[in-house]
């Protein structure tokens, strides 16, 4: 089997139920998840399977939650069904929330970076903001964008920062603080919505 089929040298690529250009705002979109996936594989080879056996459980159903709202995404077909299930963000909460409850106190602006694998994470937070605002642009666009990617992407990216923090936490590496920061989060508050 070869892997290159040559039907998009003209600069289209197929959806499920049809064809549009290459830089159409929805390939543009499913496109920066599949790059976020790409982000949270590579924390993952990043991350110890015995400290981080549960971070790396989230990040594999994160994997295979952002491949479900990619191909929801993707799909133009007059009769669909999405993969990614409100369930997901129900999950990503309880996670936060769990992982808040061992991130050591925050109060200011943090910089991305200390462990490779935290470094990863926040990259991948990044890209998940930009999907996000992809699929905004999307929804703008088109009537039939499932809401629920963008719900997704948005409680994602938060896990994604506190993920990050606990990897540099148990990993007995402090967070770097931006310098010029105020005091902009109450050590009492739980980490409030970027």
């Amino acid at each position: 089997m070869k892997i290159y089929t040559k039907t998009g040298d003209k600069g289209k690529t197929s959806l499920i139920g049809g064809r549009v250009a290459k830089d159409d705002v929805r390939v543009e979109a499913y496109g920066t998840i599949d790059e976020l996936n790409s982000f949270v594989g590579k924390a993952m080879t990043e991350l110890d399977g015995v400290k981080f056996e549960d971070l790396l459980t989230d990040l594999e159903a994160i994997q295979n939650e952002l491949f479900d709202g990619g191909g929801d995404l993707s799909n133009v077909m007059k009769e669909r069904h999405y993969k990614l299930a409100e369930q997901s963000i129900d999950v990503l909460e309880q996670r936060i929330d769990a992982l808040m409850e061992e991130a050591p106190p925050l109060e200011k602006f943090i910089l991305p970076g200390g462990a490779p694998a935290s470094a990863t994470l926040h990259i991948a937070r990044t890209v998940a903001r930009r999907a996000e605002r992809r699929t905004v642009t999307l929804m703008n666009e088109a009537e039939d964008v499932p809401t629920t990617v963008v719900r997704y992407l948005n409680r994602l990216s938060d896990y994604f920062f506190v993920a990050a923090r606990i990897v540099n936490a148990r990993l007995a590496i402090a967070d770097n603080e931006y310098v010029r920061s105020a005091k902009v989060f109450r050590t009492t508050d739980k980490k409030k919505d970027e």
